[in-house]
């Protein structure tokens, strides 16, 4: 589908786009708002502030998750969040008699030439996590995940907190706080 694209004059693309980020940006709110709105009730300050204060916080904290989740969405590159994720899951296959399929399925769907999702990774990452799938370990997509988690950290985090998705969050607290 989108190879066919590159066919249109270029205003429509850019009208497109404008188009496909603001419908991201609605949806995004929507999602946090069903996603958020009933456990902001349990969601301290404290959590929210921890989330700008380190990365790893901001994944382990199950609704900060979900508010990057979104707010990776809206930037169209959630590929990013669910490529990890999914690592971090396959870390976890029991039996060690899966890890074939799981693997061949993370490569397929992440980094595979022309993947539904692909990530955005070097060249030799790339080879070296297609090695690696050919005789899958616990560990066979450890270089690929570190450098997305980095450049997750080094670009879309920082990014994160400067969005309204963020700073709503913290703004819904501060309401809560003042009225209740």
């Amino acid at each position: 589908m989108c190879r066919s694209l590159e066919h249109l004059p270029i205003t429509c693309l850019e009208r497109a786009k404008e188009l496909k980020a603001r419908f991201g940006s609605f949806l995004l709110k929507q999602e946090l708002n069903m996603g958020l709105s009933h456990k902001t009730d349990k969601l301290t300050l404290e959590d929210r502030e921890k989330w700008s204060q380190s990365f790893h916080d901001l994944l382990a904290h199950k609704e900060g998750l979900c508010a990057f989740r979104a707010f990776l969405s809206s930037e169209y590159s959630e590929e990013n969040i669910a490529f990890y994720l999914a690592c971090e899951d396959y870390k976890n296959t029991k039996p060690s008699s899966k890890l074939c399929s799981k693997a061949r399925k993370i490569y397929e769907e992440f980094i595979c030439t022309d993947a539904p999702r692909e990530v955005n990774l070097d060249h030799e990452t790339k080879t070296i996590t297609s090695r690696n799938v050919e005789n899958p370990t616990f560990t066979c997509f450890k270089i690929a995940q570190s450098k997305i988690y980095t450049l997750m950290e080094k670009d879309c985090y920082p990014r994160f907190l400067k969005s309204t998705v963020y700073q709503e969050l913290i703004a819904q607290h501060a309401g809560q706080t003042t009225h209740g």
